[in-house]
């Protein structure tokens, strides 16, 4: 089952649009498998989308919890996801697009704000904003917050050279 919740950009023109979003159990249990995750039990988002330019400007905040594996002690373990979604799009087309989406060339300021992503129509799948963004903010190298790392290195010296020096004293003494 594919999940989709959308809005066209025609009708931003009755004003400011706020949307409350939770993907159904099916498409948490697709995303999780998708990500390499345990599971992901639960997601929310709400997003405000206004009118901008000829496109539109995506605002909101989502927050849920994800079921990674820890990599230190490799128990699975349940974490709070939460992340700010701050986006801008315009149509194909437009006099607005990026001249980097024409040109194919990538030319990158940190300090300027991102340039606005380019719709291949005029709907916004805001679905698949919220799955981007949880994606990127999932940590790649989960730890549970208890975890502890113990390792101590072996006291023996074990490199070929150790075993050289060995020789050397048996046959010295």
């Amino acid at each position: 089952m594919t999940w989709t919740s959308s809005i066209r950009l025609s009708d931003l023109a009755r004003g400011v649009q706020t949307l409350d979003l939770v993907p159904p159990d099916a498409t948490l249990l697709a995303w999780g498998k998708t990500l390499g995750l345990v599971s992901l039990p639960d997601m929310r988002a709400r997003i405000m989308v206004r009118s901008w330019l000829d496109g539109a400007e995506l605002s909101g905040r989502f927050q849920g919890h994800v079921e990674q594996v820890c990599g230190v002690s490799l128990d699975p373990f349940i974490q709070v996801i939460s992340g700010e979604i701050d986006l801008r799009v315009v149509p194909q087309g437009s006099a607005n697009t990026p001249i980097e989406a024409i040109a194919g060339e990538v030319d990158l300021d940190p300090e300027a704000p991102d340039p606005p992503d380019v719709l291949d129509g005029d709907v916004i799948d805001l679905a698949h904003v919220l799955f981007e963004h949880l994606a990127l903010a999932i940590d790649p190298f989960p730890r549970r917050p208890d975890a502890v790392f113990d390792y101590s290195a072996p006291s023996a010296d074990l490199s070929p050279f150790s075993v050289l020096k060995q020789l050397k004293e048996k046959d010295q003494s």
